[in-house]
């Protein structure tokens, strides 16, 4: 199985460790949620290096990239971590694929260092925020996860906790490093998912956006989508039915069609390969 190659950064200051899936195309960075180590989207590398030169972050904390009680885990850390990996691999203006926390981080990005960002796939990024509703997958259910990834009791607590199955070979890298993920950074981003505004975000970025969200969970709901094309009219949104939050792996097959036809949104003149 192709993991990609694995590389380290040392960016923002501190160490930051991505998987390249190389190929000739557009670049695509992915930015994974919460307690997604890159290695758990590398079936998706795998599918884009046929017409895109992928790249895939560990967010700080989770993965091998830096972690520890000295990091600032808030989304603004996150952004900048993003920024400075770009400039420090000499990537240049790149895609930007940001799943659940992910996709906030990149969204935030984009407003920081607008130069670096082509386009945005922001797939069933959390619309909590102040003032909004509760982000509907508990913290306790997240935190219970990781207590039994570090009791050597992941594949179990995954097992009866999962809303729908994953292939055998995701689930079994998913229960190894769910291990690898600081629990800092679940408490500083669910802080951030009630106390930040996405759509403040999307108001202000400049580039391109696609929406990719899922058919159940409610993490992004239809008026969610409405709001967020008051604010982005040009905004293209796809819904993936029967899926849950971890869509990507849940059902690839639909999520990457999905996917392909974002990407194909924001190349217009349907040149994917140049």
């Amino acid at each position: 199985m192709n993991f990609g190659t694995g590389k380290v950064a040392r960016a923002n200051g501190i160490r930051q460790h991505y998987l390249h899936f190389p190929g000739v195309g557009p670049r695509v960075l992915i930015v994974p949620g919460i307690v997604s180590p890159a290695i758990l989207w590398s079936h998706v590398g795998r599918w884009l290096m046929s017409d895109h030169d992928c790249f895939v972050l560990d967010v700080r904390g989770r993965g091998l990239s830096e972690s520890g009680p000295h990091l600032d885990y808030g989304l603004d850390a996150c952004a900048e971590d993003v920024a400075a990996f770009i400039r420090e691999t000499h990537i240049g203006s790149a895609t930007l694929i940001g799943h659940s926390m992910g996709a906030r981080i990149a969204l935030r990005m984009s407003t920081k260092a607008p130069e670096l960002v082509r386009a945005l796939v922001l797939v069933d990024p959390p619309t909590s925020g102040p003032g909004r509703r509760t982000y509907p997958i508990p913290i306790a259910r997240t935190l219970g996860l990781l207590q039994a990834a570090r009791q050597g009791e992941a594949a179990e607590a995954l097992h009866s906790s999962m809303a729908a199955p994953w292939p055998e070979d995701l689930q079994r890298l998913r229960a190894e490093w769910l291990s690898t993920c600081d629990e800092r950074a679940v408490y500083a981003a669910y802080e951030d998912f009630h106390s930040q505004d996405m759509f403040a975000d999307l108001a202000r970025t400049e580039c391109p956006v696609s929406l990719i969200c899922a058919g159940e969970g409610g993490v992004v709901s239809d008026t969610d989508i409405e709001e967020m094309r008051h604010l982005r009219p040009d905004m293209e949104a796809f819904r993936l039915a029967g899926a849950g939050h971890q869509l990507q792996a849940e059902n690839f097959t639909g999520f990457s069609e999905l996917l392909r036809a974002a990407l194909r949104h924001q190349y217009p003149s349907n040149q994917e390969k140049k």
